[in-house]
């Protein structure tokens, strides 16, 4: 028990504060010594209730009174501490008890070190640490599981592979776009029109006899005058279906098998910029109208055939009204080497300017052994249908070769394609722009190849390593005028050696006609020279290499407008082959669409006899029977026409017109 204050404030507040030592009656000396030290070491005083001591109180606490009332307040040791003249009384009373356990506790409290937490929580950090703690703990979670997770990844699909990032979108730039670049203004699309080859139809219904047919293959037409009359052709064959199975039931004449106009396509490069373009000579041969098309120019320009070869498979053509055309640049084929890259240009399937790449996979090829002057550059670059005529670059866009043809078994590209090397090519375009063709010397000799093993075989039994065989000498001949014989070997000429057939062939053929060449020949193992003068290849060979077309015997220009019709003169040996008994008179070989000669229904394959009376025996007589008509006059014709296939048999036949005022 002890004493409690008198202070009426102090009770009503109900309040705790710091007693002095005569404040207390300690039941015993050692409280008092326990509670002594404990009001020096006071610094705060706590208020409850918001309310503070009484002024006795805080007098003897040392209180600041304006301080007390904000709640915590320093405390000033008292410098005298009252000393109660009777340190051992009675009892405390019951809140003086309260007030010493709880004195007790903070003392406790104060002699016990205060942990982390109660730190944090007295300095109001404790909430913010606990949510960094959180994040951070939530951070080192979802890294652990990701990388789990893209290690579990590598593990079972692609170890240690890096994933892939796509650059961005720059537009690249390498020797092969600006080659395709700078070459596609050069490189044209050829269009070709084949008009149809087949009889004029008279707009007439009269007809008097079956139709003659076709003669077959309409590229063949004007080339076959002397079988002008012989049947043949997939109309003859339907023809005589209908004749022999149904017994002609659309009656005197068969309804004619449509046949279209045809197109093809191919390409070209410009080498001259007046105009004149490379390609095939498959590309334009007998086309009836040649089209070019360049590259950014919806216009169709028509050209014309300057000259073919048709041993190189070479033409020229030229454009004409054209301007600002751009020649490519060429190259030297004999520098290519096998591995070189090798770019094609051209329009396959109609797809102009199309660009394939691939390498020189192989040089002088010989694709048809027959053909001696085709020696071709092998490429992987594409090359189809449509490519025919257009060039073959190097890795400096110049042309080294012309594309021409493939090797397949679909008909499309198959990895193998061929060019002919463009000095071949070069040497083709300066003869024919120089003399409208090619021309090629010869000696007159027949030759075994020397590339396999039997050839080589027959030198070394003949006691030769090298060289080319004669296996024929044609009488009349350079080499059989100037002595050489069968079984001779040739081994050099003009003092080079000869290897093989192809030596022998390029030395010849590219010197100028009329040149005499020494020609060493190895004959019973001994040397001897030959003086051998070259001539024309197509008159040494002319069964093997003269290409040049018969020109048709027949009227001018002129009396063709007048009648529309083409003719040729008849000899024993066609009208035997023919089946004609009767003499003279000439063959009809071509009719004019909507000419005078259609409308009053010649055919094709009619022999002209008679014109108003007067005997036609050859073409002359017909120029001079049409001279003495004027416009207005009656024509009468006496024909012959074939009425039968089996047996051949000829009809006479009369027709007549009146020759129009305009032919």
């Amino acid at each position: 028990m002890g004493l409690r204050p008198t202070n009426s404030d102090e009770n009503q507040a109900g309040g705790r504060a710091i007693l002095p030592a005569a404040g207390f009656l300690a039941g015993s000396g050692r409280l008092e010594r326990r509670l002594r030290p404990r009001l020096a070491a006071l610094s705060t005083v706590r208020v409850r209730h918001g309310r503070c001591p009484g002024p006795e109180l805080r007098q003897t606490a040392g209180l600041d009174e304006t301080r007390c009332r904000r709640g915590r307040l320093p405390h000033k040791p008292l410098a005298n501490p009252v000393k109660h003249p009777h340190p051992l009384a009675v009892s405390p009373r019951p809140g003086v008890r309260s007030i010493m356990m709880e004195d007790r506790k903070s003392a406790k409290e104060r002699t016990t070190p205060m942990s982390f937490f109660d730190k944090l929580r007295r300095q109001k950090l404790l909430s913010f640490t606990l949510i960094l703690f959180t994040l951070a703990i939530g951070i080192v979670i979802g890294t652990l599981v990701n990388t789990g997770a893209k290690a579990a990844k590598d593990n079972t699909a692609a170890p240690g592979a890096t994933p892939l990032t796509i650059p961005n979108p720059v537009q690249l730039q390498n020797s092969f776009a600006v080659i395709a670049k700078q070459v596609e203004a050069s490189v044209v699309n050829i269009s070709t029109t084949y008009l149809p080859k087949v009889p004029a139809q008279s707009r007439s219904r009269r007809r008097a006899a079956p139709q003659q047919p076709d003669n077959g293959d309409e590229e063949d037409q004007g080339e076959q005058g002397d079988q002008g009359g012989n049947q043949g052709g997939n109309q003859g064959n339907m023809e005589d279906f209908f004749q022999r199975f149904f017994s002609n039931p659309f009656g005197g004449n068969m309804p004619q098998i449509p046949q279209h106009r045809q197109n093809a396509l191919g390409s070209g490069v410009v080498v001259d910029k007046a105009g004149y373009i490379i390609t095939n000579n498959h590309v334009v041969d007998k086309a009836d109208r040649i089209q070019v098309k360049f590259v950014g120019d919806s216009t169709q320009y028509d050209a014309k055939v300057v000259g073919v070869d048709a041993l190189s498979d070479l033409a020229v053509i030229r454009v004409e009204g054209k301007s600002g055309m751009a020649p490519a640049r060429i190259g030297n084929s004999d520098a290519v080497q096998v591995g070189d890259w090798a770019m094609a240009i051209g329009s396959p399937f109609g797809f102009q300017a199309t660009v394939t790449l691939g390498i020189i996979s192989a040089k002088q090829r010989d694709v048809d052994p027959t053909q001696q002057f085709q020696k071709f550059l092998q490429t992987d670059a594409a090359i189809n249908p449509g490519n025919s005529g257009g060039p073959l670059l190097n890795i400096n866009g110049e042309v080294i070769g012309i594309n021409t043809a493939i090797a397949s078994r679909s008909g499309g590209y198959q990895g193998i394609g061929f060019a002919l090397p463009i000095n071949q090519a070069v040497k083709v375009y300066n003869d024919i722009i120089k003399n409208g063709k090619v021309i090629r010397g010869s000696i007159g000799v027949r030759f075994a190849r020397s590339d396999d093993a039997r050839s080589e075989a027959l030198l070394k039994a003949n006691g030769a390593t090298q060289g080319v065989f004669v296996q024929d000498v044609p009488a009349g001949g350079p080499a059989d005028k100037a002595g050489i014989k069968q079984q001779d070997i040739i081994i050099a000429v003009n003092g080079t050696p000869i290897h093989n057939g192809d030596d022998l062939v390029e030395r010849v053929t590219n010197t100028p006609i009329g040149n005499a060449l020494t020609i060493t020949v190895l004959r019973d193992r001994k040397n001897m020279d030959f003086r051998v003068v070259v001539a024309d290849l197509t008159h040494v060979f002319p069964e093997q290499f003269a290409t040049g077309k018969e020109e048709e015997s027949g009227p001018a220009e002129g009396t063709q407008a007048l009648f529309g019709i083409k003719i040729e003169n008849m000899t024993d040996a066609r009208r035997k082959t023919m089946g004609i008994e009767e003499s003279g008179g000439v063959l009809i070989s071509s009719v004019e669409e909507s000419s005078f000669a259609e409308d009053i229904d010649l055919r094709q394959g009619d022999v002209l006899l008679e014109i108003n009376r007067h005997a036609v025996n050859n073409t002359d007589d017909v120029i001079r029977i049409q001279h003495t008509l004027k416009p207005g006059d009656a024509v009468a014709f006496h024909i012959l026409r074939q009425s039968g296939t089996h047996p051949v048999k000829w009809a006479s036949l009369f027709l007549a017109g009146s020759l129009p005022n305009h032919p």
